[in-house]
């Protein structure tokens, strides 16, 4: 990839390159990923980790959301309006949300609040070694971390292919730490 394409031509070629991959090579992808974030020292201190449940082109983090649940706090999102907020992780109270991801029944999970979250997985379409990140362009993650209260250990996880040398950013764009990718 090279740095003359812009945010919605680098999105169109992630979104085919992911949807090439077989499903045995995302459920591969995803061990790798994850084994990688379970190394990281601030997932080791984590007591709250804030994920995702995966649209069809994300690494899939089902497995991880059930394993990881098992001994710490997991938050996943649910957007609302403009907004995201994270909520506790139960398996039983998801339902399909906005853009047909899976989200929390509010009903059902408390919220969780930005400072309470330590590990922040964050989904998206590329990013780069040095912490730049390219989402899928609705800038929900890039508010959410915008906000002070957050002060969680951020961390990128994409399919190998979507780590790239050098991203378009703009100044509302949030960096993230680290990457981890499989």
């Amino acid at each position: 990839m090279n740095g003359f394409m812009t945010k919605n031509e680098l999105r169109s070629v992630m979104r085919v390159r992911n949807r090439q991959l077989s499903p045995e090579e995302r459920i591969a992808a995803a061990e790798r990923i994850f084994a990688a974030v379970e190394m990281l020292p601030a997932f080791g201190r984590a007591r709250c980790v804030a994920c995702f449940c995966a649209l069809p082109d994300e690494p899939p983090t089902e497995a991880v959301l059930r394993r990881w649940s098992a001994v710490r706090r997991i938050v996943v999102p649910r957007v609302e309006g403009d907004a995201m907020q994270f909520y506790d992780y139960r398996p039983s109270a998801l339902t399909s949300g906005a853009f047909g991801i899976a989200e929390p029944v509010v009903e059902d999970c408390p919220v969780c609040p930005p400072e309470a979250i330590d590990l922040m997985l964050v989904p998206g379409m590329a990013f780069t070694r040095e912490g730049a990140r390219l989402g899928r362009g609705k800038g929900f993650y890039d508010r959410y971390m915008a906000q002070p209260e957050l002060q969680a250990f951020r961390v990128g996880v994409c399919f190998a292919h979507q780590l790239v040398e050098t991203l378009p950013t703009e100044p509302h764009d949030c960096a993230i730490d680290a990457v981890c990718f499989g």
